[in-house]
């Protein structure tokens, strides 16, 4: 073997042994020791320390109880395996639909006699009401002018395209009739049926609507149904963009942009203080305490700026509801779709 060669195994095997061992045992080392929660993935734990998701990445909780983050695109929301923005364009309508159902549940009146009250229970009784630019119908209307909208509700859930292919089964005419204005659809699937059913559905069921509902079952665990609903967050957020064409003249108060808009992973854990706030109320009657109380929760687990002058000032979705618990204890609420509805509720 050459001079030459044995150089170049021993530089090889010196190289090897710094950098592919040495060096990465000094870094996992020293980051154990000394940001042992960061090199451990930043986990959170509940209060009988149970591992219940990351301080780095969102998730989403719905129930009233509970700090809401901001929207995501991640998947189904919050997906890591799918990080990534909506891309929705600025004239899309998808995006005016996707911020229209973040507003309809937070939205209050800015002036007059009802300053400061939310406009949820409004959208609830004009919808009730079942009348749109003068004609009857509200989701048929609705349903015809988005049917991609209509389609995604099909598609968002099993139960509720199993729900249409139940309605398909006794409604022969009118997926008939869907075949042959498709040109021959042989068996269409019960997203293709989205519009005829919820037009059979506004006929059949006036100021009502399909949507999953959530009970505690004698065992302690959760069940989904799909029950018919006057009332409730699905009529808040599908109609109020409705609603709001119907009454020009509301003024409503401003929300924050994180209220609305997701972040460009999607996987954003944090929410403006702005936007925390605003929540307060809410969480304040679904507790049944003084939001007094829960405005010094928020103080005490506000961040700051970072370096002191970039970004806002902000708190960790996660964390803070963990502190709710921690502080108030659990609501006895099922949280609809919570993170938290998954293993420790």
């Amino acid at each position: 073997m050459s001079r030459e060669t044995l150089i170049a195994l021993r530089a090889t095997i010196v190289t090897l042994a710094l950098t592919g061992l040495i060096y990465p045992l000094v870094m996992t080392g020293v980051a154990q020791v000394i940001f042992n929660s960061q090199a451990n993935g930043s986990l959170a734990r509940d209060d009988e320390n149970k591992v219940v998701g990351s301080a780095l990445i969102g998730q989403n909780f719905t129930g009233r109880a509970y700090f809401w983050p901001r929207p995501s695109a991640a998947g189904s929301g919050y997906d890591a395996r799918s990080s990534g923005a909506s891309n929705f364009g600025p004239t899309s309508y998808a995006l005016r639909d996707r911020v229209a159902r973040q507003l309809g549940p937070m939205a209050t009146y800015a002036g007059g006699p009802d300053i400061g009250r939310p406009v949820a229970a409004d959208v609830e009784s004009w919808f009730q009401k079942d009348r749109f630019g003068g004609k009857p119908g509200i989701v048929e209307q609705w349903s015809a002018a988005h049917p991609d909208i209509a389609q995604n509700w099909v598609k968002a859930d099993k139960l509720n395209s199993d729900y249409v292919a139940a309605w398909r089964k006794t409604h022969a005419k009118e997926v008939a009739d869907w075949v042959k204005a498709s040109g021959g659809a042989p068996e269409p699937k019960p997203e293709d049926l989205a519009v005829p059913f919820f037009a059979s559905f506004s006929k059949a069921r006036p100021g009502a609507f399909p949507s999953i509902v959530e009970h505690k079952a004698a065992d302690g665990k959760t069940v989904k149904v799909v029950e018919i609903v006057k009332e409730g967050s699905d009529i808040q957020s599908i109609f109020f963009d409705m609603w709001l064409t119907a009454h020009p003249q509301a003024e409503l108060s401003q929300v924050a942009a994180d209220a609305v808009t997701a972040s460009a992973s999607g996987l954003d854990p944090d929410i403006t203080l702005e936007n925390a706030l605003a929540q307060i109320p809410r969480i304040a009657d679904a507790r049944k305490i003084d939001p007094q109380r829960i405005r010094a929760l928020l103080d005490a687990n506000l961040e700051g700026r970072d370096l002191g002058f970039l970004g806002e000032p902000r708190v960790n979705v996660l964390q803070l509801n963990l502190a709710l618990n921690g502080l108030f204890g659990r609501p006895n609420q099922v949280a609809s779709r919570s993170a938290f509805a998954v293993g420790w509720m």
